[in-house]
């Protein structure tokens, strides 16, 4: 190689290392996009699809959605694999932030739970106001119930309610008792499949296309309320976190304008969840 060749490598090579350093953020990575850890019942129901469009179009920011239960999500977050959460677990979102894994919780939006099964309706729980009395003859009668078993926002709930009943169902389990170990879709997809009753969030219900007969057969009970929250990951935590892109889509959601995107999603007429964040917060 001569002198002149070396010099003219060096040179192209100098120049190529000049574009790379010079270069845009926007060219050197794409780094407009944020990941949120959140639940299957969100996805499922399609709200994502209705809402995450309206955000991207005014800021610019991706949201890429890990749709996993509660326990799951949270647990990503804490290993860092995400910039915001959001969940229903209350107590569980409560200690993420006491830990110093989040920022700061904001209630987001809430629906309701509802037991569903089959119309021929086995341990005849249609009419009845209580949860507890129709976990109660449910157990009692041994009628399959498909539980989602994966730790999510929706499992923790379905435990809650059952010990509340004083029923451990848990020592039926692989009898009547039915664990998935699977998202809300899934689950529903076995209890149709089985014939079982199921607990599930009135959002994927709503959504949910498999029903073939089946009915929602206990509502309204006040201990079915399903809150939902939404958490920036601490990036003091992880320096990974996108905190100024995960706050602007914390911030979108409990604006006004999130709020109403929320409120306004609807299928067959019906409002799936009501937003509720606290004005300010």
């Amino acid at each position: 190689m001569t002198s002149w060749t070396r010099r003219a490598a060096i040179g192209t090579i100098l120049a190529a290392m000049f574009l790379i350093v010079a270069a845009p953020p926007s060219v050197r990575a794409d780094d407009s996009f944020i990941i949120v850890q959140s639940t299957t019942s969100t996805q499922n129901s399609g709200l994502f699809d209705h809402i995450l469009p309206k955000f991207s179009e005014k800021t610019g920011i991706e949201v890429r959605v890990v749709a996993v239960g509660t326990g799951q999500a949270l647990k990503n977050a804490r290993n860092g694999d995400g910039d915001v959460v959001l969940v229903h677990s209350k107590p569980d979102e409560e200690t993420f932030v006491a830990e110093g894994f989040g920022v700061k919780r904001h209630d987001l939006m809430y629906n309701d739970f509802v037991i569903v099964g089959p119309a021929s309706d086995p341990a005849g729980i249609e009419g009845l106001k209580r949860t507890g009395e129709a976990l109660k003859k449910i157990a009692e009668s041994k009628a399959p119930f498909a539980s989602r078993g994966d730790d999510s926002g929706t499992h923790k709930a379905e435990l809650g309610l059952w010990k509340k009943a004083g029923v451990d169902p848990t020592e039926a389990s692989g009898d009547w008792y039915l664990e998935t170990g699977s998202g809300m879709g899934a689950t529903l997809n076995t209890a149709v499949g089985k014939k079982a009753y199921a607990l599930t969030d009135r959002g994927t219900w709503l959504s949910f296309a498999n029903k073939e007969g089946y009915e929602v057969l206990l509502e309204g009970d006040p201990q079915l309320f399903n809150q939902y929250g939404v958490i920036l990951v601490n990036p003091e935590k992880h320096a990974n976190v996108k905190a100024k892109e995960g706050q602007a889509f914390v911030d979108w959601l409990i604006s006004k304008e999130g709020q109403a995107a929320i409120a306004s999603y609807r299928i067959d007429g019906q409002q799936l969840f009501f937003a509720n964040a606290a004005p300010g917060s």
